[in-house]
């Protein structure tokens, strides 16, 4: 009898143990550990009849301090994140099922192509597309080999947004020949402060090519290892939330500077336009996709590790290892197989490495099989192959040469064996295509600037603003909140335990805002009276949920013990109590809801960890705050219901983001008396970030949709960033307080405003 561990010691230990722990030569007793660890990681006996059975069994002494390291690392995990690993299977896996969902026929899925390439394109910041301006293209040197010339160019793909490139031209060549678009993967090749760009570092690729007869352009990237450096880490690294806000990506990007680099190979003499391949490898080999995938332009594709499918992204947390120009903006809640199929019929060549830690074989594999399904209604087959080498992620000749054969397949219809390797020819500083780096790019901030943001007027009328209204809130509905689920999902809302003191009494309920997300609402009552007390509820952020337990949690244990670590010490104010206070005196019904991850259901981990949590929600056609304005959204129906407050409006407030968020609840909510937000941001450039919402508005102009329902205050507010919304109100003449600034109130203010018939509401669209 034998022991394996199970799948959770597996994984938990490959995450936390270091190097050095496991090499220690000392044998210690496991047996005699095994009790005090079977309870987190249980061991399943296994007869195995070629192993003789071992009275005791031992592991080096240094795992003592892995399995102590693994314990703790167990220990800290908080009840939210369970919810969000089920969360996050469960999106996926819906995803995934709807990618190809009714596609059952050739017709079928021609008829769904032409819809999904136009996602595609906008999905990328593409649609629509900007200007073909002049590509301005030119060669700044050559560089000379007995078999082929280098060209050293750069091409304008927008006006100042350069593309920096070599082109490779066999001496022996037929007229025209056919040609490989080479898209880069990300290499550093840099002296001191001067980048050589990553195209450098593919060389050999380009060099085989034009050995061999074929014309090669190999482009850089624009991102930070590129000659001009420019930035592909927005989300990842360098905080650029917004990028979500404005339906920005650099795969759309990079994508714009492979479609122009066709326009240039077009009017090269040397090529065959109708003879053109594209390849490359990690980000080269997601640029192909892209490309492959948008340009009927490119005959034949081999992408080479540069893609794999949601549940490694999202589920196994491998977007954690890159950047964004692996991703489009997911708008219409994609799995990445619809991307690999738009490029059927024409010949694709899967290449992989099966030991590939960034993308797995079996997420590859998966997706082959998808696409495989649509290669099959063509009857095409033949044209679609996987090829899976052995080794890490990493360029090598295993890989190059099947992608060699399978150009010469379908480009020039040859079988011929490959005798010579790809080989490097020409230092960096060889192949750079400036010497001085131009002054007119725009590179560094082309971010800002690809996709287009919405600078709405002021409705001169009220007919102009029905309008404005009706078709924002079917743009948010559509564009930036496709991840919220129907709206008859079941509410499951649940009474727990309660806490008295005097006259107030403390209840925990609970409610699913949807599958897999269970959040608490915490309403605090006092005595009854006849007209019911005004019913509020507060929006609560990490900060404020920290404020509310180290106020109220030594006499409402009910908070403090909320199944989460102590808050972070602050220095407690009154603003909860005095509100306690109006409780008491029976003025006001009072609930807090933290959304998900916020509180009760935070998860565990470091910024970092923190930042990949959103990404995955980014991926999954989400954002993690357009998932709490649902959560908000959700929290006011469950106040409706019966066993709450049923047909009575809410006073509703939040603070900074989460009082951005409650203001777009607003939107979607019928039951909103009030609305309150306290030092929120003006613009979701700096705070929060739903997908396209820029496209659509910002702030201000949701604001002004609020006000026309119900009125609208904002505390600790500058009224020079609320202009928009002020003028609206008054050219629509709604009531003076439907639009209120005030700059010197207190962080957190008794929502005292009186209920009022609310204005003109649009029907409801979730």
């Amino acid at each position: 009898m034998t022991h394996s561990e199970s799948p959770s010691w597996r994984d938990a230990l490959r995450g936390v143990l270091k190097p050095k722990v496991i090499h220690s030569a000392q044998l210690i007793d496991f047996d005699a550990l095994q009790p005090a660890l079977a309870p987190r990681f249980p061991l399943r006996a296994t007869h195995n009849p070629g192993v003789s059975m071992k009275p005791r069994r031992h592991i080096p002494a240094g795992s003592i301090l892995a399995l102590a390291i693994v314990s703790l690392a167990c220990a800290a995990e908080l009840p939210g994140d369970q919810m969000l690993a089920e969360y996050f299977q469960q999106q996926t896996a819906e995803l995934n099922a709807r990618t190809f969902a009714g596609v059952r026929s050739l017709d079928d899925w021609k008829r769904e192509r032409e819809t999904a390439r136009d996602q595609l394109r906008e999905m990328l910041g593409l649609s629509p597309a900007p200007e073909r301006t002049p590509l301005q293209a030119t060669i700044t040197g050559r560089e000379d080999h007995p078999e082929f010339t280098v060209e050293k160019l750069h091409y304008q793909s927008l006006p100042g947004l350069y593309v920096t490139a070599n082109l490779y031209l066999p001496k022996e060549r037929p007229k025209p020949a056919p040609t490989i678009l080479y898209m880069v993967g990300h290499s550093r090749v840099r002296e001191g402060n001067v980048s050589f760009g990553s195209k450098v570092t593919y060389q050999h690729h380009g060099a085989w090519f034009a050995r061999h007869g074929y014309v090669c352009l190999t482009i850089d990237s624009i991102g930070e290892l590129a000659e001009i450096e420019g930035q592909h880490h927005g989300t990842h690294t360098a905080g650029r939330w917004w990028w979500n806000s404005r339906g920005y990506t650099p795969a759309g990007t990079e994508t714009w500077n492979a479609i122009r680099a066709l326009d240039y190979l077009e009017t090269r003499p040397e090529v065959d336009a109708s003879r053109i391949g594209a390849t490359g490898r990690s980000g080269g080999g997601v640029g192909t996709w892209w490309l492959a995938a948008l340009d009927d332009r490119i005959k034949v594709a081999v992408p080479v590790a540069g893609m794999t499918d949601l549940h490694n992204q999202v589920v196994d947390g491998k977007v954690s290892r890159h950047c964004d120009c692996m991703f489009m903006v997911n708008t219409y809640r994609w799995d990445f197989g619809k991307i690999a199929a738009l490029i059927a019929p024409r010949p694709l060549l899967f290449s992989n490495s099966d030991k590939d830690d960034i993308f797995p074989l079996d997420g590859v594999i998966r997706l082959h099989r998808q696409v495989a399904d649509i290669y099959k209604l063509y009857g095409a087959s033949e044209k679609l192959g996987l090829l899976i080498t052995d080794g890490p992620h990493r360029d090598t000749q295993d890989l190059q040469v099947p992608a060699f054969r399978w150009f010469n397949r379908f480009l020039k219809g040859e079988e011929s064996l490959i005798d010579q390797a790809a080989t490097k020819f020409f230092t960096p500083a060889q192949l750079k295509v400036f010497a001085t780096l131009p002054t007119d790019e725009r590179n560094t901030t082309i971010d800002k600037t690809f996709v287009p943001a919405a600078h709405p007027a002021v409705p001169i009328n009220p007919a102009a603003w029905a309008a404005m209204r009706d078709e924002w809130l079917r743009a948010l509905r559509e564009k930036s909140f496709a991840g919220w689920p129907a709206e008859d999902e079941k509410l499951h809302l649940k009474q727990g335990p309660r806490e008295n003191r005097d006259a107030v009494e403390l209840t925990r309920w609970e409610f699913s805002s949807q599958e897999a997300v269970t959040l608490p609402l915490f309403v605090f009552s006092g005595p009854e009276r006849r007209p019911q007390p005004e019913l509020h509820l507060i929006v609560l952020d990490e900060r404020s949920w920290s404020e509310l337990v180290n106020e109220l949690g030594t006499n409402w244990p009910l908070l403090s013990s909320a199944n989460v670590p102590p808050a972070p010490l602050v220095q407690p104010g009154a603003a909860h109590g005095a509100l306690l206070e109006r409780v008491a005196r029976a003025e006001i019904t009072l609930a807090y809801v933290p959304p998900r991850g916020i509180g009760p259901t935070a998860w565990s981990g470091n910024d970092s960890d923190r930042t990949h949590i959103r990404r995955r929600f980014m991926l999954l056609g989400q954002t993690l705050d357009g998932m709490r304005v649902w959560d908000i959204q959700r929290a006011l129906l469950a106040l409706d219901q019966p066993e709450l407050f049923p047909g009575r409006k809410v006073h509703l407030a939040g603070v900074r983001e989460q009082g951005v968020n409650a203001l777009y609840a607003s939107l979607f909510s019928a039951n909103v008396a009030a609305l309150e937000i306290t030092a929120p941001p003006a613009s979701h450039a700096s705070g929060p970030d739903y997908l396209n919402v820029m496209k659509v508005l910002d702030i201000p102009q949701a604001a002004a949709l609020a006000a026309e329902q119900h009125p609208v205050r904002i505390l600790h507010g500058n009224a020079d960033d609320w202009t928009w919304a002020i003028e609206t109100a008054k050219r629509m003449r709604w009531p003076a307080e439907r639009m209120e600034v005030r700059a010197d109130t207190p962080p957190i203010q008794p929502l005292a405003m009186p209920q009022r018939a609310p204005g003109p509401r649009p029907p409801r669209t979730n």
